[in-house]
């Protein structure tokens, strides 16, 4: 039996010749597949790596800045820590704890104004004051309760919209001036309790009259003790209350943040 002969045929690699360009082209277009495919497949549904680098840049500097966090507050997830977030950003509070009650009033007519400001329901604050306030809410929850929003951050538009309705600084703060619901240090709240209910305050929020001062001691003993509970508890997570509004908490560090004045993202 003859020995077996193998050929294997040389492709000029020149360029110059016909099959030298066809075998060039077919390799250029072998690696430019699976470059598309490898980066289809690490980009998680983004197209090209430029794509996902400008997404995580854009998710960064928002995060940052002084300004709404729209892309991470819009994920369906709920943050165990604020861990990467400054101080000083915007969040909204329910992408951090399911523990707390709302009853956004201006995002209603009913309030003292008659008159729906917000386009819809959302209560944002800085981190720093989201931190307090979830602090504050660990140790009511230990005594049976829960604290319940009528207002949180306050955009200076919506201060603007405000003061069109009532200008009266007795009221409603100048939007020239501002206040620290614009700063978003500041929240009107109460408490309820583990089924929902409220604890008897004296008035509703929003009175504009003697019955809702905290020096007003001409109130029923129960009233008193639920007010205290409060005011307490809230003064030793940092905020400090105003004389004449059982419900509004500001957040002693705000006061020297920077007025704001984003609009959130309504579904």
């Amino acid at each position: 039996m003859g020995k077996s002969v193998y050929y294997r045929r040389i492709v000029p690699m020149d360029g110059k010749s016909k099959e030298g360009m066809m075998y060039r082209v077919l390799i250029i277009l072998i690696v430019f597949m699976g470059a598309c495919k490898h980066s289809e497949k690490n980009g998680a549904g983004i197209s090209t790596n430029r794509d996902a680098l400008q997404e995580k840049q854009a998710i960064d500097t928002t995060i940052t800045k002084d300004t709404l966090p729209v892309q991470v507050s819009k994920r369906k997830v709920l943050y165990d820590s604020f861990d990467g977030f400054a101080d000083t950003t915007f969040v909204r509070l329910a992408d951090f704890s399911h523990d707390f009650v709302y009853d956004l009033r201006y995002a209603t007519t009913n309030n003292f104004l008659k008159s729906k400001v917000y386009d819809c329901a959302e209560c944002y604050t800085r981190v720093k004051t989201a931190r307090a306030l979830i602090k504050a809410n660990d140790e009511f929850m230990g005594k049976g309760y829960r604290i319940k929003f009528f207002d949180c951050y306050r955009p200076n538009w919506v201060q603007f919209k405000m003061w069109k309705l009532v200008p009266n600084p007795q009221y409603v703060a100048n939007p020239v001036k501002g206040s620290i619901h614009n700063k978003g240090g500041a929240v009107d709240i109460t408490l309820v309790d583990l089924e929902g209910n409220e604890l008897d305050m004296g008035t509703d929020f929003d009175f504009f009259g003697k019955r809702a001062y905290h020096d007003n001691t001409d109130l029923p003993q129960h009233i008193l003790k639920n007010r205290k509970l409060l005011k307490e508890t809230m003064e030793k997570h940092g905020f400090w209350s105003i004389r004449t509004e059982w419900w509004h908490y500001n957040l002693s560090s705000a006061s020297q943040d920077k007025i704001a004045n984003f609009k959130w993202p309504c579904d």
